[in-house]
């Protein structure tokens, strides 16, 4: 073989192993960490490879808090990245509170990044102060008025009650609970518009901020307005229900009514056919009568004549009620 393919291949080969160990060892961030002034060795580094940690995203952190002057470890932040957390925003809450003159430890930091809420936006909110508006709250006076309120709420982050404390969701619902406590308390609507600042008065003197993340620094009223009279539409829907209420009590005397009747009627045509059960006796009565010799031949005589007498009479009568009706 050649030398200069010997040459060729070593130097490939070399390359080759210069790549890997490159690769393997961060020597450029070993020396932009050893010219930062942040004192951590190549074995570390490899450690920090064989844990499966990325260096860069424990080193240049900590590169950062060095030049801002925090006394932080490498294996702080490499701790707090193994357990999921972000470093470099746990950092930046910590430089950001530094500079603020807020008393924030790394172990709270990182607590309330592990406890997933953003560190570095909670020192921001302590800094400078978040605006939360409500939604449209309705509530009803004592004169049955509704009045809609919109409420506007300045908090600030509470550094200490972060791990644990509710979130907006809680702050907005207790001050519209206390919107709603205050409009409902009040004799009529036209307080509530002459005076809104009782609303923010009253809730904030109900402690909202007790067990929240936040600490409640004023809250504004926004918008306040009129909505639909509630007591009279109340009342109407009362009137209106008690005049279905009649209808079907009025209802149902009229089919006890048309029952009764019903059952009246049937009882006339019952007692009508008693009658003539009755009258279809008299002739068999009347035959019985004559066998046995209780009646006589003149006797029945008598009474054939009374009885057309009695028809003739009838039908005279009836004939004049006719020609009566006509003339009228």
């Amino acid at each position: 073989m050649e030398p200069f393919v010997v040459y060729l291949l070593f130097g490939a080969i070399i390359i080759i192993v210069l790549s890997v160990f490159f690769s393997f060892v961060p020597v450029m961030l070993w020396i932009s960490a050893l010219f930062s002034g942040v004192r951590v060795g190549i074995v570390t580094l490899v450690a920090m490879r064989i844990r499966r940690v990325i260096p860069s995203r424990v080193v240049n952190p900590m590169i950062k808090a060095t030049k801002a002057g925090l006394d932080l470890t490498t294996n702080q932040l490499e701790s707090h990245y193994l357990a999921g957390g972000n470093v470099d925003r746990v950092v930046n809450a910590l430089i950001a509170a530094q500079r603020a003159d807020i008393d924030l430890v790394f172990e709270r930091a990182a607590a309330i990044d592990l406890a997933g809420r953003d560190v570095l936006q909670a020192v921001q909110m302590s800094v400078n102060p978040k605006v939360i508006e409500t939604p449209i709250v309705a509530a009803v006076a004592k004169d049955g008025i509704e009045v809609k309120v919109r409420a506007r709420v300045t908090v600030r982050a509470n550094i200490e009650r972060l791990v644990g404390g509710a979130g907006e969701e809680t702050i907005i619902a207790r001050v519209g609970e206390g919107i709603v406590t205050t409009v409902g308390s009040a004799n009529s609507h036209k307080e509530v518009l002459e005076n809104p600042d009782m609303i923010s008065r009253t809730v904030l003197e109900k402690g909202l901020d007790a067990g929240t993340a936040f600490e409640i620094l004023s809250i504004d009223i926004a918008d306040v307005d009129v909505g639909r009279n509630i007591g009279a539409q109340l009342q109407t829907d009362q009137a209106e229900a008690d005049k279905q209420i009649a209808q079907a009590k009025a209802e149902e005397r009229r089919a006890m009514a048309v029952a009764q009747e019903q059952e009246m009627s049937a009882r006339v045509v019952e007692m009508r056919a008693k009658v003539v059960e009755a009258e279809s006796q008299v002739p068999q009565a009347m035959a019985e009568a004559l066998r046995s010799g209780k009646l006589g031949v003149m006797d029945y005589m008598n009474f054939k004549n009374i009885d057309a007498d009695t028809q003739m009479r009838n039908s005279f009568g009836s004939q004049s009620g006719s020609d009566s009706q006509k003339d009228e």
